[in-house]
Parts: structure tokens; C-alpha cells; sequence
């Protein structure tokens, strides 16, 4: 209070000649790209624009160096992850292969054959079965395009049904899987067990066969076995739903079918099938009748006959001694 008193008159004129430069501030414009502006915005504006500048740059170089951070370290962590996928991966894939190459080597050497599929048509589906009971599709090709009873009717997802009859040149009857009469030779994919999916008359699958003390798990998915002399091994008929003791010491095995049967509009019927030896060439010339001699005892050589040295003495008259 002191101080104001004292200097008053200083303080007063200090006051007024603020006021004044404010006022011309105010009404003093400069012009710029964008326009006329006011003095006091200029100047307030090119005060106070480098520390917000500093501020924005600090707080954007501050957050992107700790999202890089992050992502660096998500980045990583995924690294590290995928190529441990990828080691499993590239460890079962070599199992596999090695695998498949046993089991040609031993299918060459017992001599067994595959059945593959040569020739497929496509036919469209134009009818099903008149009755509830019936599981049965009617298609469009028949005896011209060599269609023939017993042959199989599949899609891309797997096994539809056998041709049942053939209707002259263009139309041609299959019988479902999931028909009561039906019956397909199955193979479990994972435990290898054998048995024959049926169908039932409300048109559910069910696998049979399989004794009451084996192992099924739901969801293993069940392969044509080829035994049936019908379908060609290895193409998808469903997966098990429910596996639980049934009658007669076998299991009671609920099957979800591979194809929506009731809802087909094509399917492929394979028209000729051929009985083919596997093929070996990809066994790096090793052959299953070298790898069966190693475990088996070898055969030993019959010694040849020792050479007689000594020549045969003769008697007075010059004559050999027999």
C-alpha cells in the first residue's frame, strides 16, 4: 500500500498508457493470407504458438514412442508364437510324410490296391422319394451317360448314396445313406476302427460294429473303409455325435452326415473307378522289400566245393590210379 501511495501518479500513467496501447492493439490490423487480423491477436498468437507447439510435439512424440513400445513388444510375443506354430506344424506335416511313405512302402510290398476315382458326372437333383420313409433322390442322367446300378453318388463334402436303378437314357434313382436298406463300409479316422454306417427310418446314421470296450470319442470323423466294394476309401461320411453301450456288447454310435442329404441340388457320380498300384516313386528308391530283409534272418550261401590240389598218382605203366 506503501508502494501505491508513494508512486501513484506512476502507476496511474502506467495504467493509462496500457489502456491505450491495448486500445490501438485492438483496432491496428495487419493483413495476412487469410485476412485482416488484429494486432493484439497477432501478437498473442505468435507469443504463445511455439510453446503450444513444444506441448503438442512432446505429447505426440511421448505417446507414439509408447505405442511403438507396445507394439513392439505385441509384435514380439507373436513372433515368438507363430514360430513355434509354425515348428509344430512343420514337425507334424514331416510325421505325415514319412508316415505315408511307410504305408506305400508296405502297400507295395503286400500288394494291395486302391480303387481311385477315373471318371465322375454331374447330375442334377430333380425328385426325391414320394414318402417319409423313403430317402431316396431321383437325377437327370442316366444310362447315356454312363450311369450304372451299384455306383457311388457323392458331393465335394462326402458320400451321398449308391445309384439304385436306372430309368433309360436320362434319369437315374439313389439310394440315400440315411435310408433303413442302406449300408456303407466305415472307418473311424483316428482309432482305425472298422464297422458299417446305416441308416434308419427316421433317416439317422448310426455306425455299427464297434465293440462295447473301445474308445470313441464325439466329433472323430468317419471314413469310407473301401471294404464294402462300393465306395472308394477314405471319402468323408459324417462325425460321431454320441457313442454310448448299446445292445449285444457294441456300441451305439450316433453319426451327423458330412452332406445336408436333404437339402442337395448336385452331386457327382463316380462312373468308373480303376484298381491302381501306389505309387513308390517318392520313396528316395528305397524299397519295403529291402526294409523287410533287414529285420528278417538272411538265407546263408551254400559253400562252394574245395579245390582238389594233389594230381592223381599214376602206377608203373604210366596209367592213372583210379
Amino acid at each position: 500500500m506503501n508502494f501505491f501511495r508513494r508512486h501513484n501518479n506512476a502507476v496511474v500513467l502506467a495504467a493509462v498508457l496500457l489502456a491505450q496501447l491495448l486500445a490501438l492493439a485492438v483496432q491496428v490490423k495487419r493483413q495476412t493470407p487469410s485476412g485482416p487480423v488484429t494486432l493484439l491477436r497477432l501478437v498473442a498468437v505468435s507469443t504463445l504458438s511455439p510453446f503450444e507447439r513444444s506441448a503438442i510435439y512432446l505429447g505426440e512424440g511421448t505417446r507414439h514412442l509408447w505405442n511403438d513400445y507396445i507394439d513392439l513388444r505385441h509384435v514380439r510375443q507373436e513372433n515368438l508364437a507363430l514360430t513355434a506354430q509354425f515348428e509344430r506344424v512343420r514337425l507334424a506335416r514331416l510325421r505325415e510324410l514319412e508316415d505315408t511313405r511307410q504305408a506305400h512302402r508296405l502297400q507295395a510290398l503286400l500288394g494291395f490296391k486302391e480303387n481311385w476315382m477315373d471318371q465322375t458326372v454331374a447330375a442334377q437333383v430333380i425328385g426325391t422319394g414320394g414318402t417319409e420313409s423313403s430317402r431316396l433322390l431321383y437325377l437327370d442322367k442316366g444310362a447315356r451317360d454312363g450311369v450304372k446300378v451299384d455306383q457311388p453318388v457323392i458331393t465335394p463334402d462326402g458320400v451321398v448314396g449308391k445309384v439304385l436303378a436306372v430309368f433309360g437314357d436320362h434319369n437315374s434313382q439313389v439310394l440315400l445313406i440315411s435310408d433303413a436298406s442302406s449300408g456303407v463300409g466305415a472307418l473311424l479316422l483316428n482309432s482305425r476302427l472298422q464297422g458299417i454306417v446305416k441308416g434308419s427310418p427316421s433317416g439317422e446314421l448310426t455306425l455299427s460294429y464297434i465293440m462295447g470296450d473301445e474308445t470313441v470319442q464325439p466329433g472323430e470323423v468317419i471314413l469310407t473303409s473301401g471294404g464294402d466294394r462300393i465306395f472308394p476309401k477314405g471319402l468323408p461320411i459324417g462325425t460321431v455325435t454320441r457313442a454310448v453301450m448299446g445292445r449285444n456288447l457294441f456300441l451305439d454310435i450316433h453319426v451327423k452326415p458330412a452332406v445336408p442329404l436333404n437339402s442337395l441340388e448336385e452331386v457327382l457320380v463316380i462312373t468308373s473307378q480303376a484298381a491302381r498300384e501306389p505309387d513308390t516313386e517318392v520313396q528316395q528308391h528305397v524299397r519295403a522289400s529291402d526294409i523287410l530283409a533287414q529285420h528278417l534272418p538272411g538265407v546263408p550261401q551254400p559253400a562252394a566245393p574245395a579245390a582238389n590240389t594233389n594230381p592223381p598218382a599214376k602206377n608203373s605203366q604210366g596209367a592213372q590210379k583210379p
